[in-house]
């Protein structure tokens, strides 16, 4: 990695650990796995998640100041995990669930979609990287429950099986069926 690039992942972790120090101590090996694999999709529509997660380079460079030229030349390459379920906690805040009164939930969003896949406990000593690798290859190959279990949304008692849907409809499905928002 070169600094641009070690600096650009240190802006995604940050912004998706926030101010938890907790997860900001401990998940950097998971951020980082994730930041290792690419995000491939197999239904159509799911490059939009990719071209957002791409994104995310030029609101870093914005946020720092850089010529987005210079950024995009250090920071190469297909739109990776991390980038993605970045980028749809982002746009899932920013675009639908914006409440002032509550604050900025972000950081809610990408843990959830963390804990769907079903690595939330992947820190300290029980770490992983062979597991993640096969929770990832299942997520990307739509090999999870039909609830979405498995995937970036559970949707507890529903009918339609989210491994057919687009990962957009997930989110907006699974955000219909919170209780409490």
């Amino acid at each position: 990695m070169n600094n641009v690039e070690k600096e650009y992942f240190n802006w995604l972790y940050t912004l998706m650990c926030g101010n938890d120090t907790f997860k900001a101590n401990s998940f950097s090996a998971l951020l980082s796995r994730l930041y290792d694999r690419e995000f491939t999709w197999i239904i159509c529509n799911d490059s939009n998640r990719a071209e957002e997660g791409i994104n995310l380079r030029y609101r870093f460079a914005m946020d720092r100041h850089y010529r987005y030229s210079g950024v995009k030349i250090a920071i190469k390459g297909p739109c990776n995990m991390l980038e993605m379920i970045a980028a749809l906690a982002i746009r899932c805040e920013e675009n639908i669930m914006d409440d002032p009164l509550i604050g900025d939930r972000t950081t809610q969003w990408f843990w959830s979609m963390i804990n769907s896949l079903g690595l939330s406990t992947m820190y300290g000593n029980m770490f992983d990287p062979d597991y993640i690798d096969d929770v990832l290859t299942k997520f990307m190959n739509r090999d999870y429950s039909p609830n979405g279990k498995g995937g970036l949304f559970t949707i507890k008692n529903y009918t339609t099986d989210l491994r057919s849907a687009e990962i957009w409809y997930q989110l907006c499905w699974y955000l219909d069926n919170l209780e409490g928002y």
